[in-house]
Formats: C-alpha cells, structure tokens, sequence
C-alpha cells in the first residue's frame, strides 16, 4: 500500500469517524443534561465539534494505525479507539440508577441512527446514475456503517466503563452493582487482551454480520 493508498483510506474514513465519536459523546452529554446533571453542558462537552472530544492517541494514532496495519496485512481489522469520555455526576441526576442506563443507552443509540443514516447514502449511492460522485460516496456510506456499527456493539459490551457496562450496572441489584463497579479498573486491560488475542473479533463479527443482514433488509442493499 502506497502513500496515495493509505491517504484515500483516510480520507474517507475520516469524516464518518469524526461523525460517529463526536455525535457519541454529544448524546451521553445531552441525555444527562436531560435527567439533571448539567457537568457535560458547563464544559462544552454537549458539541458537534469534533475538538471538544478527540482524544490524540485514542482517536487518530491508534485507529489510524490498526486500520493501515491490517490493510497492509490483507484483512478487514478490527476498527479500534476511544474519544474523550463525557463527564456524568451520577449524583446530580435526578434518579441516579436508572437515569444512567439512558444517559449510557445515548451513545450506542446515536450510533444506530448513524448507520442507518449511512445506510441511506449508501442506497442513493447505489441508485444513482454512476458519476464522478458516486463512487466516493458509496466508499464513504459503507465505512460509515461499518465504523458505527463497530463503535456501537463495541460499546454495549458488558465491561465496565464501556456503556454496556453502565447499563449493567444501573440493571443489576444495588449489591451486585457495587460489586460489579470494583471490576472497572480491568476494564481497559481485558479489552486490550480482547483485541490482541482476536478474541474481540470473534465476538463482535457475528453481531456485526447480522446487524449488516438487517440493515441490507430493511434497505435493501
């Protein structure tokens, strides 16, 4: 892969990465400024712009290099990074517990939205009387869907501080809760172990491939 290689990659890539993290982060903001906690709204956090949540390391270095790396090696790769996390006083919602499940729910859900908004594009694409347009937008739409959807079943895994992990959390019985939160600082390390034993591929991949089947079906694509 050569250097016009890799910056096609990244230029489509590009847009719907920045998409899908910034709108992510947005929406746990927004949500929990909904159910009282105004932490998020009073740092800004609650903003389309991208700079508010990038994070260097976690949402260009790294995603940048497994997606090249894994190009170079032939393979899809498993998409992979993280952004600015979006503060949340628990206490300053108004029902801690089951407030935090949507204020967690937020960010996968916006995700959805993104995928089936990439999905439309995708189809348009496909409709469209071929021109010098269509060929980057179809590229584009179909990174869209993939980074989404990635981005959203990655993050409804039941590991703490992941938002399927808060979800799990606000479900469970108070003790049982409290007991699952002391496993958060493993979080990060077992999702490492995760990816680089390809175990996270393994579980993510069925999910993905049928949320793929469902998306074609309801677009027909």
């Amino acid at each position: 892969m050569d250097y016009f290689e890799v910056g096609k990659l990244i230029a489509i890539y590009a847009l719907p990465v920045l998409l899908a993290i910034t709108l992510h982060e947005a929406a746990h903001g927004y949500v929990a400024r909904h159910f009282g906690d105004m932490t998020a709204y009073a740092q800004g956090r609650i903003s389309l712009n991208p700079t508010r949540h990038i994070d260097l390391v976690g949402t260009i270095i790294v995603p940048v290099a497994i997606l090249v790396l894994s190009k170079l090696a032939g393979g899809a790769g498993m998409l992979f990074g993280w952004a600015k996390p979006v503060p949340v006083n628990y206490s300053a919602l108004r029902r801690p517990r089951q407030h935090m499940l949507w204020v967690a729910a937020a960010g996968p859900v916006a995700n959805l939205a993104m995928a089936l908004a990439w999905a439309a594009v995708f189809k348009a694409a496909d409709v469209l009387p071929a021109n010098y347009f269509t060929k980057p937008m179809f590229l584009m739409a179909k990174a869209g869907i993939d980074v989404n959807l990635v981005l959203m079943l990655l993050n409804l895994l039941p590991i703490l501080p992941l938002d399927g992990g808060r979800i799990v959390a606000s479900l469970l019985p108070r003790p049982l809760a409290w007991r699952y939160a002391k496993l958060e600082p493993w979080g990060f390390p077992i999702l490492l172990l995760l990816l680089f034993t390809s175990t996270l591929g393994v579980i993510l991949s069925p999910m993905i491939s049928l949320s793929y089947r469902v998306i074609g079906t309801l677009f027909q694509i």
